[in-house]
């Protein structure tokens, strides 16, 4: 998954596109990011080495790929370098055949994406979740179609189970189809569940990993406090209702607190913040291609491009594995069902 040496580009899971180790996430376009901040953000991203956007259609329901049209449109020439990768899948209208992943949905989204970014072809297209009313065969059969007809370079998906990852690439690897490149799951320090299923899933397959919400939602950069309910400019503090549930979740829990007891003290001894240790750890994952970034403003957005030239040592790394430790007891993760799948040599045996 990773280039060679010390270089922060990265294969796009299974191809031979090279990218960016931190993508720019673009959710905040149009909503929390007005246009003109939207492009400060895409030509400070780039100008730190970045080549690789990420939106959706049902991001700002459009406006989020118009903004990237725009700019992609008044700069030619650096539109060129760029690696363009959106979703489709959730509710652009109000019918019936709105949203999904059948071709009827698929095919219109797909083709109002290119209208909207102002390109004729994606070079990533994902499904933004799974669709357990279409078929999957219907899906892949329209995902290779597209391919071939050159509307879109590769195709991944986003927020899908270890099981359904396999079963896709068991399918179309029957068929003859192309083959998934990547997944896009939640992942970071705070959320690690993905790694009982869906990582092996994905590194048996070739899949890269794309991980939204690296920071936990703002947890792992410093914005909240022990016992100090949020307000203000945090995603918390500005949903007071779902926010404070969140909230209260994430600060009972001692997990949360050792972790980022650990994420202070190695950000200390670096001399960085504690969203580029967050971050640093992440990119250092198996299977991770590259990270989502998610800023809202140039000054957070630099801050987490900080993150490729901090080199965590193997002490530092293990430190935060080690702190961040899925708390399971369930059956088959925990307890037992590790023990039953552990196996080594012992006494020559």
């Amino acid at each position: 998954m990773t280039a060679t040496g010390t270089s922060p580009y990265r294969n796009l899971g299974r191809s031979g596109a090279v990218v960016f180790e931190q993508a720019l996430g673009t959710m905040t376009f149009g909503k929390e990011a007005d246009e003109e901040t939207s492009h400060a953000l895409i030509d400070a991203y780039l100008e730190a080495g970045g080549n690789f956007l990420d939106t959706a259609d049902v991001y700002s329901q459009g406006v989020s790929e118009e903004i990237i049209g725009r700019w992609l449109a008044a700069h030619p020439t650096q539109a060129q370098q760029v690696v363009i990768a959106t979703k489709g899948r959730f509710p652009m209208g109000a019918g019936p055949n709105d949203l999904g992943t059948s071709r009827r949905h698929l095919r219109t989204a797909l083709d109002d994406s290119l209208r909207r970014l102002g390109v004729d072809h994606i070079d990533l297209y994902q499904l933004h979740a799974w669709d357990a009313l279409t078929p999957l065969e219907e899906t892949l059969r329209f995902l290779d179609d597209a391919v071939s007809a050159g509307k879109i370079g590769y195709y991944g998906f986003s927020n899908f189970t270890g099981w359904q990852i396999t079963k896709a690439v068991h399918l179309a690897e029957r068929h003859g189809w192309a083959l998934p490149a990547t997944l896009q799951p939640q992942y970071s320090l705070l959320v690690r569940g993905i790694e009982h299923e869906i990582v092996p899933a994905s590194l048996d397959a070739g899949i890269g990993l794309l991980p939204w919400s690296p920071l936990g939602g703002g947890w792992l950069s410093g914005k909240y406090q022990r016992d100090v309910p949020p307000t203000g400019a945090t995603r918390l503090g500005e949903n007071p209702e779902r926010g404070m549930e969140a909230w209260r979740k994430r600060n009972d829990s001692e997990r949360t607190w050792r972790i980022l007891d650990a994420v202070t003290d190695i950000a200390t001894a670096h001399g960085s913040s504690r969203s580029q240790v967050a971050l640093a750890w992440l990119s250092a994952q198996p299977g991770v291609t590259s990270v989502i970034l998610g800023a809202r403003s140039l000054d957070q957005l630099r801050d987490n491009l900080g993150a490729v030239q901090l080199h965590l040592t193997d002490e530092d790394l293990a430190r935060l594995t080690e702190a961040s430790a899925p708390e399971t007891e369930d059956y088959p993760y925990g307890g037992p069902g590790v023990n039953q799948r552990h196996r080594k040599l012992e006494g020559g045996r």
